[in-house]
């Protein structure tokens, strides 16, 4: 029997892409799975597209939260309702390609790992321009600690193995928090090198803002891996250290 796949997205305020990443899933190649959608308070249009979905597809589902708050407990909440023997993670204005979760699938199961991610395509905004940005063939909790390889839009772990991993509840880089988390455990995550996903990079995101987004390492460092700051700052300059490299 074909194992099933739990695809969980939050969504808040996405009336523009939710359709297209709908649509991906919808155009998978692997068809056991199931579309968990956890709506954090929109007051756009998103949920009445969302329910022109439901209608036709009974393998998508939609949580609405009662309070605004975040993509972590979003996600958390996906998580927990999905019975799924393996979850992935895709946010509510990226896209899958269509033999993403059939090729990604296949590679886990071969070879027995419980996390896995891909390259994937980037997007700017209002841009033609698109920069494939390649995954790392095998990281562990180590290579984590210096930077985040693992394109959360590509991500997929086995509940058959690891049982169900939750989110760390801070408002940003609990993707990074949660991929450390099975890592620190000895597990490596390993990916596939052709890309299987695209990602729109959205100058308003959650994510555009860098100078916040180093405020939110230091946060992980301190907070949730619970280092001193001595190894918090040694970690913190190599991170900042590979980012000016990748520019």
């Amino acid at each position: 029997m074909n194992p099933l796949v739990s695809i969980i997205t939050p969504n808040f305020n996405a009336e523009k892409y939710i359709s297209q990443t709908i649509e991906s899933v919808l155009n998978q190649t692997y068809t056991n799975w199931e579309l968990i959608i956890v709506d954090d308070c929109s007051t756009d249009n998103s949920v009445k597209i969302i329910h022109q979905f439901l209608g036709s597809e009974a393998k998508i589902k939609l949580i609405k939260l009662e309070l605004n708050s975040g993509a972590a407990v979003a996600r958390n909440k996906g998580i927990e309702i999905a019975n799924g023997d393996y979850i992935s993670f895709l946010d509510s204005d990226d896209i899958w390609l269509p033999h993403k979760l059939e090729m990604q699938l296949d590679f886990m199961m071969v070879n027995k790992y419980v996390l896995t991610f891909s390259s994937y395509i980037s997007k700017e905004e209002g841009q033609e321009k698109e920069v494939i940005v390649e995954a790392k063939k095998r990281v562990g909790y180590k290579d984590l600690l210096r930077n985040n390889y693992i394109g959360c839009l590509t991500a997929m772990y086995s509940v058959n193995k690891l049982g169900k991993v939750f989110f760390p509840l801070i408002k940003k880089r609990q993707d990074w928090a949660l991929w450390l988390k099975i890592t620190k455990k000895g597990y490596k995550a390993y990916s596939i090198k052709k890309p299987l996903a695209i990602y729109n990079n959205r100058s308003n995101s959650i994510s555009s803002n860098k100078l916040d987004l180093l405020k939110y390492n230091w946060k992980v460092y301190k907070e949730i891996e619970k280092f001193n700051s001595i190894t918090a700052l040694f970690y913190m300059v190599q991170l900042i250290f590979i980012k000016i490299l990748k520019q």
